[in-house]
C-alpha cells in the first residue's frame, strides 16, 4: 500500500474520532433550528423571577382580594409602606384560624382562653350572653364544621396614628344544639349543619413591636 492511501486512512480515522469526541460534549441535533433570539432588556426585566411586581404595577397580594382602585386597597398600600412584612394573604388566612378560635370559646363559653385577643368591649358583650345562658341553665353543644367564605369587606388606615382596621365578612359551617339543665333540646339540630354569617372588624398599629391583630368589632 503506497503512502498516500496510508495517509487518507489516517486523516479519515483522526476525523471519525473528532466526530464521535464533540457529539459527545455537544449533543446530536436533528432538523433545522433556528438560533435562539435575543431577549430585549425589557422581557429580560419582566420574566426576573426576583421582581415580582412590575415598576407601577398592581399590588397582586391587594389587587387579588379587592379592587385596584378602591379605598380598601388605598389603605392596604398604606399598611405596606409603614410595615414592609404587612401581608394580606397572610392576614386573612391568621383571621380565619382566629374566627374559628374565638367563635367556638364563645359558644363553649370559654372566653378566657380568648381573652388576649379581643377588645374589653366585645370581650364583655360576649360575657354577658355567656352569663345570661348560665343563669338560664341553658348548655350549648356546638362542633365547628368550617369556613365557605373569608373576603374583606372594608379596610381603613390612618397615615398618623398608624392605626388599621379591617373589616373581614366570615361565612361559617357549624351544628349548634342548646340543651337545658335536664339534658334536653331547646334549639338546634345535631345533624344540622348551620352556617353562620359575620363581619368581624381587627385593629393593629402598623410597625409596632406587637405583630397581633385585635378583634374590636363584631357585627353581621
Amino acid at each position: 500500500m503506497n503512502s498516500p492511501i496510508i495517509q487518507l486512512l489516517v486523516l479519515a480515522g483522526i476525523a471519525v474520532f473528532l466526530i464521535l469526541r464533540l457529539r459527545n460534549v455537544l449533543g446530536t441535533r436533528e432538523g433545522f433550528e433556528k438560533p435562539p433570539a435575543a431577549i430585549p432588556k425589557e422581557e429580560k426585566r419582566r420574566t426576573r423571577p426576583d421582581l415580582e411586581v412590575i415598576e407601577g404595577g398592581p399590588d397582586r397580594d391587594i389587587t387579588d382580594y379587592v379592587a385596584e382602585d378602591s379605598d380598601a386597597a388605598k389603605a392596604f398600600v398604606g399598611m405596606k409602606a409603614v410595615d414592609t412584612q404587612f401581608n394580606l394573604g397572610e392576614f386573612l388566612q391568621g383571621a380565619r384560624g382566629a374566627y374559628e378560635m374565638i367563635l367556638m370559646a364563645f359558644e363553649n363559653g370559654d372566653l378566657a382562653t380568648v381573652q388576649p385577643f379581643i377588645s374589653e368591649e366585645v370581650y364583655e358583650a360576649m360575657a354577658t350572653v355567656v352569663e345570661d345562658r348560665k343563669e338560664k341553665g341553658l348548655n350549648v353543644e356546638a362542633t365547628f364544621v368550617g369556613i365557605s367564605e373569608v373576603s374583606v369587606r372594608e379596610a381603613t388606615f390612618d397615615r398618623q396614628s398608624r392605626e388599621a382596621e379591617i373589616s373581614v365578612r366570615f361565612t361559617g359551617e357549624l351544628t349548634e344544639v342548646v340543651r337545658d339543665n335536664a339534658g334536653d333540646i331547646v334549639s338546634g339540630d345535631p345533624n344540622a349543619i348551620k352556617r353562620q354569617r359575620d363581619v368581624w372588624t381587627f385593629a393593629r398599629v402598623m410597625g409596632s413591636d406587637d405583630p397581633n391583630w385585635m378583634l374590636v368589632a363584631t357585627g353581621e
